[in-house]
């Protein structure tokens, strides 16, 4: 106990000192955490995808579609349960800066492909009823100010034109992970409209979402529905649900690693900050250590000194950092809107950053370690901090 008391004592010796280099490591585990969760939530998708789930889209590119006629042979391939399909529909809500994502889907089951996204019965019967409802996500009801019965106009760019919706349904996600801020619309009413405005592009979907009952079974299941569609004049590429967001985040990797490569900058710099602090920690008190060795204490005695005194300046840092991510996620989330629609920070993340603020501690007191241990005593009684 006593030994901790002294730890403590030298730690707060010089108070200025010891406070700006903890307000340091704060922020430091602070960056650290907000970036280690920007990368976590930029792949949500691949994370949250269902193994039970496959994609088919045109085997050209995305921005081809698929005839809508391709749904009832998919079907009866062995092994598949149910299959929805969807268009991306992209449009403007009153500003460009409205971003949200924005589907046309179908059939009626297409829910039942993802439990995860919770709608009421009553909503849903409202919804399927009524061609031109949506459901939109929880939060971008809050951000909007949505009410049940609203209408909602969105203009169109893919699909040119003005396109209005009524609010029949209200969503939220089953657990923190999932996405509140999609909007859904009935894919027979943009149907519809395309065969009055251009006919050319009626019944035809964007991609296919196929549910089948072994997800040991998705590679045999995606051989057997792309060979159903071998050599027509839409060709099928059918993957894995994590597999098709994959895809998406790897057109974004060069950003990804640019992150991680700021995050190890941010630690790597508070490193150099604490390993300095100690440095002038150890010139200053390498007389007190030479008292301490001819009173019979070993260099042990001083590794832990110095070691305990460097982890528990970090750890403080390392800590008061992980209690305002918490804060300053929140606020960072409000600001960043639909851009990262999930972001909070996981319990993996601060038991990394505890890790962190632990190895750096220990890492800045070698260099002190290893001179208290090697210095003489005569010379340490003369020495002149």
């Amino acid at each position: 106990m006593q030994f901790f008391k002294l730890i403590i004592r030298n730690t707060f010796r010089q108070r200025l000192r010891t406070i700006l280099t903890i307000i340091g490591m704060a922020i430091a585990i602070l960056a650290f955490a907000l970036l280690s969760t920007v990368i976590e939530a930029w792949y949500l998708g691949v994370n949250s995808a269902s193994p039970n789930r496959l994609v088919t889209r045109n085997a050209v590119s995305l921005i081809f579609p698929l005839p809508l006629g391709y749904r009832s042979k998919m079907q009866q391939v062995p092994g598949v349960n149910q299959v929805a399909y969807a268009n991306w529909f992209a449009g403007i809500y009153i500003d460009e800066r409205n971003f949200f994502p924005r589907m046309a889907i179908g059939p009626e089951s297409f829910f039942d492909l993802y439990p995860e996204i919770i709608v009421s019965p009553d909503e849903l019967k409202s919804f399927w009823n009524q061609r031109n409802a949506c459901i939109a996500g929880r939060k971008l009801i809050e951000r909007y100010g949505w009410k049940i019965g609203d209408t909602i106009t969105l203009t169109g760019n893919i699909y040119p034109g003005e396109w209005r919706f009524v609010l029949r349904g209200i969503y939220r996600g089953a657990t923190r992970t999932i996405d509140e801020t999609q909007f859904f619309f009935n894919w027979n009413y943009l149907d519809e409209m395309l065969k009055k405005t251009t006919p050319s592009r009626a019944g035809q979907v964007g991609w296919y979402t196929v549910q089948i009952q072994n997800p040991h079974d998705a590679g045999q299941v995606s051989q057997a529905v792309d060979a159903i569609f071998k050599n027509s004049w839409a060709e099928t590429l059918t993957e894995t649900e994590k597999a098709f967001q994959a895809g998406f985040v790897a057109m974004t990797e060069a950003i990804v690693i640019a992150i991680r490569i700021v995050s190890y900058v941010v630690i790597c710099v508070i490193l150099v900050i604490l390993v300095n602090t100690m440095a002038m920690t150890s010139r200053e008190r390498m007389p007190e250590y030479a008292v301490l060795k001819t009173m019979g204490f070993g260099n042990k005695y001083l590794w832990l000194l110095i070691a305990g005194e460097s982890v528990f300046i970090s750890t403080l840092g390392g800590l008061l950092g992980i209690a305002l991510s918490y804060p300053a996620a929140a606020l960072f989330s409000a600001k960043m809107g639909t851009f990262l629609p999930v972001f909070h920070i996981h319990w993996k993340t601060p038991l990394v950053c505890v890790l962190v603020s632990f190895g750096i501690g220990l890492l800045s007191a070698l260099i002190p370690i290893r001179r208290a241990g090697h210095i003489r005593i005569a010379e340490a009684l003369g020495h002149v901090g």
